[in-house]
């Protein structure tokens, strides 16, 4: 009896350890290089404006090496045609990692954008037990590479011609409608100034050629990097109506069907990833939390939460009536 027990606990044992392997080999090879395509529809324009196609890029956390990654996310300026691009931050995942971010982001050049940077534009990543992100947030680097993030912005904005977002605000007409953007650099790691934000708003106002013409109202986009509730309450009180951020990598590894089990922050699990509403002050805005395309090269393992970009269709609201 104590034998057929044992033989009965033993291989369940067993089946755990081979389950626990098979999904370990589908997280590391399979999950996290099924790139994948969300798609959203946002009525938030003017009547009768022209769609805007929104192609929002995050967490690229790019090495050198990543071809299949690059060629991924060069193929969707073809196959999405965007008329603008979201970029919010942690593109870079290597010393070297510029190197395969222009590889991906080179066909974009021309194509009008925004970005604010995440921590590991400014340090590479570290190696260490993946397991204590499931316990709390990530801390700061200790012993990070620095990498060359003045580079990168150079590139993104003199090479792809985007606007720096980090702690201020910017316009830009576009196809009919006028798109007023504010955002902050990384608030994961307190660098973003929600109090320089007013002065920000105020001086694009004064400075952008529409505001003693007359047209539509603008629309009122926030860009964060770390989705973090202060930031989200702050966009919402200077009348974003619509947020876009990453960071959370959509909990990375979830339970099918489940929110996410950790969010690197302070937002709401069950708003780590995909599109809601963000309440605050009786005012209400669309969120968007990207699930990101890649990971830290020292936790290269997603399950059921695969690599994304958005493409998120702004319309007239009344498209959809």
């Amino acid at each position: 009896m104590a034998g057929t027990a044992a033989r009965v606990v033993g291989t369940s044992l067993g089946v755990a350890a081979a389950a626990g392997a098979a999904a370990f080999a589908w997280g590391v090879f399979v999950e996290r290089n099924r790139f994948t395509v969300r798609h959203e529809t946002l009525p938030v324009l003017p009547p009768g404006s022209r769609p805007i196609t929104v192609l929002h890029l995050s967490d690229l956390h790019m090495a050198p090496w990543q071809a299949h990654r690059q060629e991924w996310v060069a193929s969707l300026a073809s196959i999405v045609e965007p008329d603008l691009i979201v970029n919010t931050g942690d593109n870079m995942g290597h010393p070297e990692g510029l190197v395969g971010v222009k590889r991906a982001l080179d066909v974009f050049a021309g194509v009008p954008g925004v970005f604010v940077n995440g921590s590991n534009d400014y340090y590479g990543p570290q190696l260490k037990n993946p397991l204590n992100y499931f316990i709390s947030p990530s801390g700061r680097p200790d012993k990070a590479v620095s990498l060359d993030v003045d580079a990168m912005e150079r590139y993104f904005e003199d090479g792809l011609g985007w606007l720096d977002l980090n702690n201020t605000a910017r316009a830009i007409e576009l196809r009919g409608s006028r798109l007023e953007f504010f955002g902050v650099n990384d608030a994961h790691r307190s660098w973003d100034r929600l109090d320089l934000l007013p002065g920000a708003i105020e001086e694009m106002h004064e400075n952008v050629g529409w505001q003693d013409e007359p047209g539509p109202e603008p629309i009122r986009i926030g860009v964060t990097h770390a989705p973090y509730r202060r930031v989200l309450d702050s966009f919402v009180t200077h009348g974003a109506e619509v947020i876009f951020a990453g960071h959370t990598h959509g909990g990375q590894v979830r339970i099918p069907g489940r929110p996410a089990l950790v969010t690197n922050c302070d937002i709401p699990p069950e708003q780590a990833q995909g599109l809601t509403l963000w309440r605050h002050a009786r005012k209400t805005a669309y969120l968007n939390v990207s699930a990101g395309i890649g990971t830290s090269i020292y936790a290269p393992f997603r399950f059921a939460c695969p690599p994304e970009a958005v493409v998120v269709t702004l319309v007239a609201g009344d498209d959809l009536l």
